[in-house]
Protein backbone atom coordinates (compact mmCIF):
# COMPACT_ATOMS: atom_id res chain seq x y z
CA UNK A 1 0.00 0.00 0.00
CA UNK A 2 1.32 3.44 -0.89
CA UNK A 3 2.06 5.83 1.94
CA UNK A 4 -1.08 7.67 2.97
CA UNK A 5 -0.94 11.30 4.03
CA UNK A 6 -1.21 11.68 7.83
CA UNK A 7 -2.13 8.03 8.25
CA UNK A 8 -0.33 7.73 11.59
CA UNK A 9 -2.16 10.78 12.92
CA UNK A 10 -5.49 9.30 11.84
CA UNK A 11 -4.52 5.96 13.42
CA UNK A 12 -3.70 7.76 16.68
CA UNK A 13 -7.17 9.32 16.53
CA UNK A 14 -8.68 5.83 16.15
CA UNK A 15 -6.55 4.46 18.99
CA UNK A 16 -7.80 7.32 21.19
CA UNK A 17 -11.36 6.53 20.15
CA UNK A 18 -10.89 2.90 21.20
CA UNK A 19 -9.34 3.90 24.53
CA UNK A 20 -12.09 6.41 25.28
CA UNK A 21 -14.84 3.90 24.42
CA UNK A 22 -13.27 0.76 25.86
CA UNK A 23 -16.06 0.08 28.36
CA UNK A 24 -18.80 0.38 25.73
CA UNK A 25 -16.90 -1.80 23.29
CA UNK A 26 -16.30 -4.48 25.93
CA UNK A 27 -19.97 -4.47 26.93
CA UNK A 28 -21.07 -4.89 23.33
CA UNK A 29 -18.39 -7.33 22.17
CA UNK A 30 -18.85 -9.51 20.15
CA UNK A 31 -22.20 -8.01 19.18
CA UNK A 32 -22.68 -5.96 16.05
CA UNK A 33 -20.36 -3.10 17.03
CA UNK A 34 -17.64 -4.51 14.78
CA UNK A 35 -19.89 -4.06 11.77
CA UNK A 36 -20.38 -0.40 12.64
CA UNK A 37 -17.04 0.45 14.25
CA UNK A 38 -15.89 2.51 11.27
CA UNK A 39 -19.13 4.48 11.36
CA UNK A 40 -18.86 5.10 15.11
CA UNK A 41 -15.22 6.16 14.97
CA UNK A 42 -15.16 8.22 11.77
CA UNK A 43 -18.68 9.28 10.89
CA UNK A 44 -20.41 10.32 14.11
CA UNK A 45 -18.25 13.37 14.67
CA UNK A 46 -15.99 15.62 12.62
CA UNK A 47 -12.27 14.95 12.63
CA UNK A 48 -11.53 18.62 11.95
CA UNK A 49 -13.85 21.52 12.64
CA UNK A 50 -13.12 24.89 11.08
CA UNK A 51 -12.11 26.04 7.64
CA UNK A 52 -8.75 27.50 8.71
CA UNK A 53 -7.76 24.43 10.72
CA UNK A 54 -8.72 22.20 7.78
CA UNK A 55 -6.62 24.25 5.35
CA UNK A 56 -3.66 24.01 7.70
CA UNK A 57 -4.15 20.25 8.05
CA UNK A 58 -4.27 19.73 4.28
CA UNK A 59 -1.15 21.79 3.67
CA UNK A 60 0.71 21.07 0.47
CA UNK A 61 -0.96 17.65 0.11
CA UNK A 62 -4.38 19.05 -0.70
CA UNK A 63 -4.34 17.72 -4.27
CA UNK A 64 -3.19 14.26 -3.16
CA UNK A 65 -6.07 14.19 -0.67
CA UNK A 66 -8.56 15.35 -3.30
CA UNK A 67 -7.35 12.66 -5.72
CA UNK A 68 -7.80 10.00 -3.03
CA UNK A 69 -11.36 11.18 -2.41
CA UNK A 70 -12.18 11.33 -6.13
CA UNK A 71 -10.94 7.79 -6.72
CA UNK A 72 -12.82 6.43 -3.69
CA UNK A 73 -16.12 8.13 -4.51
CA UNK A 74 -15.96 7.31 -8.20
CA UNK A 75 -15.26 3.67 -7.37
CA UNK A 76 -17.90 3.38 -4.63
CA UNK A 77 -20.65 5.75 -5.77
CA UNK A 78 -20.06 6.18 -9.50
CA UNK A 79 -19.65 9.92 -9.02
CA UNK A 80 -17.79 12.45 -6.91
CA UNK A 81 -19.94 13.85 -4.12
CA UNK A 82 -17.58 15.81 -1.87
CA UNK A 83 -17.61 19.60 -2.18
CA UNK A 84 -13.91 20.35 -2.73
CA UNK A 85 -14.46 24.06 -2.11
CA UNK A 86 -14.98 23.28 1.59
CA UNK A 87 -11.67 22.27 3.23
CA UNK A 88 -13.46 20.91 6.30
CA UNK A 89 -15.49 18.50 4.13
CA UNK A 90 -12.34 17.44 2.28
CA UNK A 91 -10.46 16.61 5.48
CA UNK A 92 -13.36 14.77 7.03
CA UNK A 93 -14.05 12.67 3.93
CA UNK A 94 -10.36 11.83 3.62
CA UNK A 95 -10.14 10.70 7.25
CA UNK A 96 -13.28 8.64 6.70
CA UNK A 97 -11.58 6.85 3.78
CA UNK A 98 -8.26 6.28 5.54
CA UNK A 99 -10.15 5.35 8.69
CA UNK A 100 -11.83 2.53 6.82
CA UNK A 101 -8.45 0.93 6.10
CA UNK A 102 -7.33 1.43 9.70
CA UNK A 103 -10.49 -0.15 11.13
CA UNK A 104 -10.23 -3.09 8.73
CA UNK A 105 -6.64 -3.71 9.84
CA UNK A 106 -7.64 -3.45 13.50
CA UNK A 107 -10.50 -5.95 13.09
CA UNK A 108 -8.26 -8.35 11.19
CA UNK A 109 -5.67 -8.24 13.98
CA UNK A 110 -8.43 -8.70 16.56
CA UNK A 111 -9.74 -11.81 14.79
CA UNK A 112 -6.25 -13.26 14.36
CA UNK A 113 -5.76 -12.63 18.05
Amino acid sequence: MAEQYKREEIKDYFDDYLANNKEWLEENYPNDWKDDLHHYAFNEDYYIIGRHQAKEWLGSEVFTVIETIKEFEQSNFGEVLTDFSEPEKVVNMYTYIIGSDIVTEYLTELEEG
